[in-house]
């Protein structure tokens, strides 16, 4: 698979219900502008993961190429668990007024911080340091597959989606992800 493919499937996965798409169903059902809200994701994305990636690059300097492999299989493993959690937006979140471009710029930069996909991205950073542009456009075509789908719809309730079963196979799929790293 090719390093675009892996960071898209990652990244896709890796973000099917986290806070950042709770957080586009809630800018979808405030602003109701589908395309100011998707292009802030795109931009938001690009800044967070290039930075994110970057910093993958600088930490796998400081490991050999056999510790970053398992480092990179725990970390896929880690990422199964971590997907079975639940998430939710902070009840202290809140949405700017500024409208609908900025906020949704804003919001997601911040809300990414940290997040499951800024690490995911980090750990693809540094797996693949020789192709740093595949990783961060890779990574943002998987953000906004999963999350422009959710702005598009935002009027329709997130309870009606078994996000439960929808955890669980994307956990398998980490899972798999950790044996091909574990094995290539």
């Amino acid at each position: 698979m090719s390093v675009l493919a892996i960071s898209i499937t990652t990244v896709a996965l890796a973000e099917i219900g986290d806070k950042t798409q709770l957080l586009s169903l809630l800018l979808a059902s405030r602003y109701r502008k589908p395309i100011p809200i998707i292009a802030a994701i795109f931009f938001a994305t690009i800044a967070n993961h290039a930075l994110a990636a970057w910093l993958g690059v600088v930490v796998a300097d400081y490991l050999s190429p056999d510790v970053l492999k398992w480092v990179v299989v725990a970390s896929f493993l880690a990422m199964a668990g971590w997907v079975l959690i639940p998430d939710k937006l902070d009840d202290e979140e809140e949405i700017s007024n500024r409208g609908p471009f900025v906020a949704s710029f804003i919001a997601f930069f911040i809300a990414e911080v940290g997040d499951k996909t800024q690490i995911a991205t980090s750990i693809l950073g540094a797996q693949y340091a020789d192709a740093l542009t595949w990783v961060v456009l890779g990574t943002t075509i998987g953000m906004l597959l999963a999350n422009a789908p959710v702005v598009l719809i935002g009027k329709l309730s997130a309870d009606k989606l078994p996000l439960a079963l929808i955890r669980k196979v994307t956990a398998a799929l980490f899972v798999a992800l950790a044996a091909g790293a574990a094995l290539f």
